[in-house]
C-alpha cells in the first residue's frame, strides 16, 4: 500500500491505508523496482522455545524499516493458552492515520508465556505484525501472521500444571519487571476464587488476591459445561482504570472482586450449575500469569461457597461468607421500605428549604380546598417524574456496564453550580426582591392557574435534586434492591420512594380535617416567606462549600461571578417590568453572561486531593484495606462525601467525638475513609461489593479475617461501640 497521492486528497490516502489494513497481500506485491524489501526480509522473525512456559520472539528490523507495537497480535492453536505477551517500551511516534503509537527500529525482543494441554508436544500459534518503511517511497505493509510450528522443550510438560506454573513465572520475570524482590505466588494463591446461589438464578462469584495482585475484567469469561440453553449475565462492578502495557486503557480489580451473576433460562429441575470461569491477572509492577480457567459446582439449593477448583490443586484458605444480596428483600418489602423512607425524607435537613417553599404555597392555599388539591397534585406529579427519571437513567446506565448511586449528580460540579445560583434565585424572590411569573397576573385566570402548577411542579422536581445527599432511615435496603432489580420493580421502587415525599402534601390537599387546621392566611405569611428565605441561602452557601472541595477556590471565584451576573439580570428583570421588549432585551445578555463562568468552572480540573489530612484516619484503598486484614486488624470504612448531609451528621454526632477516638485506641482499630464528592471508580466499586446505591456506607472487618459487617446509614455511639468491640475479639 502506497502513501501516495495517486487518488487526491487526504480522504484517499486513508481510503487506501484501510485497505491495507483489512487485506493481507502477497509479499510478492512489494518485489517491484522501487527496491522495497519483502516483508520477511524487512522483518526477520525468529523464535526460541528453550525456557520452558515462555516464547521469546526476536525481530531484526532492517534499515529505514519500522515495527508498529499496537498492531501485533498472537492466534494460538487448540491446546496452547498465551499469557499477556511482554514488550519492550517503544520510540514514541506520531502516525498519520493511527495517531499517537509506539514503534520499534533495528531490532525488538518479546516473550510471550504459555501453558499447554496434556499431551500436546509441539508450541503451534501464529503471530500477526505489521510495519512501514519511512522514507521515499514510504509505504506501510498490510498485516502480515507467520505461522510457528515449535517443539517443546523437555522440561515443558511440568508447566502445563498449575501447581508448577512458577518456575514459568520466574523466567518471564527478566522480561517483564520486577516487584521490588517479591517472588510471586502460584495461581491458586494469587487468585483464590468461590462462587455460591444466592438462590436459584443469582449466582455470587468473589475473586480474593492478596495486596499488589489484580485481575483484568475484559479477561474474563464465564460458561456453563452444562448449559442447555441457560445463559450468564454478570454485573461487573467499577473497578479501577489502569493504563496497561498490554491492553491499553483496561478495568482492573484490587483485593477482593464480587461479582454477581444472572442465571437466564429454565432451571427447572436443576440442584447444581458446572461452571468455568477463564481468567487472567497480574503482579502490579511485575508478572503476569497465563489464562486460567478454575471449574465451580454450584449447588442451587444452599448458599454454601464452593472454591473453583484449577488442573492442579493448592491449599486454599476458608472461605469467607457471602455479603447479602439486595435481592433477598422481597418486592413487597422493598416498597413498603421505601413508602416509609421517603416519607421519613421529608424530615432530613437537606429538604427543609424545599418545604419552606411548600410551606408558603400551602398556606396561601389555606382559603381554597380545590387549590390545596391542585398544589399537592403539581408538586406530586413533580416527585414522580424526576423519581422516573432518575429510575430510567439508572437502568440505562447499568444496562451499558456504568454505575449511578444516590446523590451522585453532585459529583458534577456544574450541577453543583446551577442549583447554588438556583436557589440563590429561589432565595431572592422569597425576599420580595423578585418576583417570578407577576407580570403573567392580569392575563387571565387560565393563565395564572397554570403558572402556578408549574410552579409547584419545578419545586417537586427542585425537591427530589436537593433530597439526594440524605439518605433516611429504611431508604437503604430499598434503594439497594432498586439498583439490582429488574427494571420494572426498580422503577416501582423509585415511585415509592416519590409517594412517600409528597405523601404529606397530598394528606393536606385531600384530607379537608387537615387543611382546616393550617392557619388561615394573613400579613403575618409575608414575613415568614421572608424569613423561610435564609434556608435557601444557606443551602446555596453549602453547595459553594462543595463546589471547592470538587474544583477549589478558583470554581467558587467562577460561581460568585456568575452569581453576580444572575443578581444583575434579576435586578433588571424587576426595573423593566411592563415596559417593552426592547428595554429588557439586558436582561437576556446577562443572562447568557451568566452562562459563560458557568461553562469555564465545567472545565476546571479535578485538584489532586491530600491522602487524608485528619490526623488518625487512613485513605481507604483496596490494597491498604487487604494488608491491614491479612495483619489481623480490625478496621473501619467510612465511605463519605462532602455533598452528603447523612454522612457529616454522622460525622458530627459519632465519628468525630473524643469517644469515637477513644474506642479506636481500645479495640485497636483503624479508622479508613474513602472520599466520593468526585467521581471516583474505586470507592464505586467498594459501595456495589456491599450492595450499597450511595454514600454513607460504613463497614466493620473484624479481626478474624471473616466477612465485614454493613452498619445502618444513620449511626448511633452505642452501635458503633458494639460492631467494633465484636470485631476486636
Amino acid at each position: 500500500m502506497m502513501r501516495s497521492t495517486f487518488f487526491p486528497g487526504r480522504l484517499a490516502a486513508f481510503a487506501l491505508l484501510l485497505l491495507g489494513l483489512l487485506f493481507t497481500l502477497p509479499a510478492t506485491a512489494q518485489e517491484d523496482d522501487d527496491g522495497l524489501l519483502p516483508v520477511t526480509a524487512a522483518y526477520k522473525l525468529t523464535a526460541d522455545t528453550s525456557a520452558p512456559g515462555v516464547l521469546k520472539l526476536h525481530w531484526q528490523i532492517a534499515p529505514d524499516y519500522y515495527l508498529y507495537r499496537g498492531r501485533m497480535k498472537f492466534k494460538p492453536a487448540d491446546g496452547v493458552t498465551l499469557g499477556a505477551p511482554a514488550f519492550p517500551d517503544g520510540e514514541k511516534h506520531h502516525d498519520e492515520y493511527l495517531g499517537d503509537v509506539e514503534i520499534y527500529h533495528h531490532a525488538i525482543d518479546a516473550s510471550v508465556p504459555y501453558t499447554v494441554a496434556p499431551g500436546t508436544t509441539r508450541l503451534r500459534l501464529g503471530v500477526q505484525f505489521q510495519g512501514c518503511h519511512e522514507v521515499e517511497p514510504k509505504i506501510c505493509y498490510p498485516p502480515h501472521t507467520e505461522q510457528l510450528d515449535l517443539p517443546l522443550p523437555a522440561a515443558g510438560a511440568p508447566a502445563t500444571k498449575a501447581g508448577s506454573l512458577g518456575a514459568a513465572l520466574q523466567s518471564l520475570g527478566a522480561t517483564h519487571g520486577s516487584t521490588g524482590g517479591n517472588a510471586p505466588l502460584p495461581a491458586e494463591q494469587a487468585f483464590r476464587l468461590e462462587a455460591l446461589a444466592q438462590d436459584p438464578q443469582h449466582l455470587l462469584l468473589r475473586w480474593t488476591m492478596p495486596p499488589g495482585y489484580y485481575l483484568y475484567r475484559d479477561q474474563t469469561t464465564l460458561r456453563l459445561r452444562d448449559g442447555g440453553g441457560l445463559t450468564l449475565t454478570p454485573q461487573w462492578p467499577a473497578g479501577t482504570r489502569k493504563d496497561d502495557p498490554h491492553f491499553g486503557n483496561v478495568t482492573v480489580y484490587f483485593g477482593e472482586l464480587e461479582l454477581p451473576v444472572t442465571v437466564g433460562g429454565n432451571l427447572a429441575g436443576r440442584t447444581r450449575l458446572a461452571l468455568e470461569a477463564s481468567f487472567q491477572g497480574c503482579q502490579d509492577g511485575g508478572l503476569c500469569y497465563p489464562m486460567m480457567t478454575r471449574a465451580l459446582d454450584v449447588e442451587l439449593d444452599g448458599a454454601a461457597p464452593v472454591t473453583g477448583t484449577p488442573t492442579a490443586t493448592a491449599p486454599e484458605a476458608p472461605p469467607a461468607a457471602a455479603t447479602q444480596g439486595p435481592l433477598q428483600t422481597s418486592l413487597w418489602l422493598a416498597l413498603l421500605l421505601a413508602l416509609g423512607g421517603g416519607l421519613v425524607l421529608n424530615l432530613m435537613p437537606c429538604v427543609l428549604p424545599v418545604l419552606s417553599i411548600k410551606a408558603v404555597g400551602l398556606l396561601e392555599s389555606g382559603e381554597s380546598p380545590a387549590r390545596a388539591r391542585a398544589h399537592a397534585i403539581a408538586y406530586t406529579a413533580g416527585v414522580l417524574v424526576s423519581f422516573v427519571a432518575l429510575g430510567l437513567g439508572i437502568l440505562a446506565l447499568r444496562s451499558a456496564g456504568h454505575a449511578l448511586g444516590w446523590g451522585t449528580q453532585l459529583q458534577q460540579p456544574l450541577l453543583v453550580g446551577v442549583l447554588a445560583l438556583v436557589m440563590l434565585a429561589v432565595g431572592l424572590s422569597m425576599s420580595g426582591l423578585v418576583q417570578f411569573g407577576a407580570s403573567l397576573g392580569n392575563t387571565g385566570a387560565g393563565l395564572a392557574s397554570r403558572s402556578g402548577a408549574a410552579g409547584d411542579f419545578f419545586t417537586g422536581v427542585l425537591a427530589v435534586v436537593v433530597a439526594s445527599p440524605c439518605t433516611a432511615p429504611f431508604m437503604g435496603s430499598a434503594l439497594a434492591y432498586a439498583f439490582a432489580a429488574p427494571a420494572l420493580h426498580a422503577l416501582l421502587v423509585f415511585i415509592a420512594l416519590g409517594l412517600g415525599l409528597a405523601l404529606p402534601f397530598l394528606a393536606v390537599g385531600f384530607v379537608p380535617a387537615l387543611a382546616r387546621r393550617l392557619p388561615r392566611p394573613g400579613r403575618w405569611m409575608e414575613t415568614l416567606k421572608q424569613l423561610l428565605a435564609f434556608p435557601m441561602y444557606l443551602t446555596a452557601a453549602w453547595l459553594a462549600w462543595v463546589l471547592a472541595n470538587q474544583r477549589g477556590a478558583d470554581a467558587v471565584g467562577l460561581l460568585l461571578v456568575a452569581a453576580v451576573f444572575l443578581a444583575l439580570a434579576l435586578w433588571w428583570f424587576e426595573r423593566s417590568r411592563g415596559r417593552g421588549s426592547l428595554v429588557r432585551a439586558p436582561v437576556l445578555l446577562a443572562l447568557l453572561a451568566t452562562v459563560v463562568p458557568l461553562y469555564a468552572l465545567s472545565q476546571l480540573p479535578s485538584p489532586v486531593r491530600a491522602a487524608q489530612a485528619d490526623s488518625g484516619v487512613v485513605a481507604y484503598s483496596p490494597e491498604k484495606l487487604a494488608e491491614l486484614r491479612a495483619a489481623g486488624t480490625p478496621v473501619f470504612v467510612d465511605m463519605t462525601a462532602d455533598w452528603c448531609v447523612t454522612c457529616k451528621a454522622n460525622e458530627h454526632t459519632v465519628l468525630d467525638t473524643a469517644a469515637f477516638r477513644a474506642l479506636l485506641q481500645r479495640t485497636g482499630a483503624v479508622y479508613m475513609k474513602g472520599d466520593w464528592t468526585d467521581v471516583n471508580p474505586t470507592i464505586a466499586a467498594f459501595l456495589q461489593q456491599y450492595h450499597s446505591p450511595g454514600v454513607p456506607l460504613y463497614v466493620v472487618f473484624p479481626r478474624s479475617g471473616g466477612p465485614g459487617r454493613k452498619l445502618p446509614t444513620v449511626l448511633t455511639s452505642g452501635l458503633v461501640k458494639q460492631a467494633l468491640t465484636e470485631a476486636a475479639r
